[in-house]
């Protein structure tokens, strides 16, 4: 069942994020500080946590509107539990958040993503969903990691 994550979810979102294996222990820090403020409030309108819940957090996903763009938003993190992917939990989450996005109004939603070899399911993962790779700036994560945007018309 997809819902809105609550502040009860947040250990078992940590958990998932470090489950993934995709972040960096600084990149954790980042995700436990963006669960702060958001749960805090201190975010505003539009920004939004939800979760696959069946008998705990299975996958997770943030999104937020960007701020210089009109009718844009930013998909700043989703993830699935490595023993439940392949499921289908990822790519139902993504329609979940292009879904409630439209009813938003908004047109574009942007993703960004790791260059390196360990991010080419993700990657993959985006093309299968319709996403088309926008953009590329070489060497921005790190020497050799280039971040690679993804784009999709709502």
């Amino acid at each position: 069942m997809i819902r809105p994550a609550t502040p009860d979810d947040r250990s078992a979102l940590m958990a998932l994020g470090e489950a993934t294996g995709l972040f960096q222990p600084h990149e954790l820090e980042v995700v436990e500080g963006m669960l702060s403020e958001y749960f805090a409030g201190d975010l505003g309108e539009g920004h939004r946590w939800i979760v696959d819940d069946e008998d705990g957090v299975l996958a997770a996903a943030y999104y937020a509107p960007e701020m210089m763009g009109d009718g844009v938003s930013n998909l700043y993190f989703i993830g699935v539990h490595p023993d439940r992917q392949g499921q289908g939990r990822g790519g139902a989450l993504l329609r979940h958040v292009e879904e409630d996005l439209r009813g938003q109004g908004v047109r574009l939603l942007l993703v960004e993503t790791s260059g390196v070899d360990g991010f080419q399911a993700t990657r993959a993962f985006y093309a299968k969903n319709g996403y088309d790779e926008e953009g590329r700036i070489r060497d921005y994560y790190a020497a050799g990691d280039d971040k690679v945007i993804f784009r999709k018309l709502l």
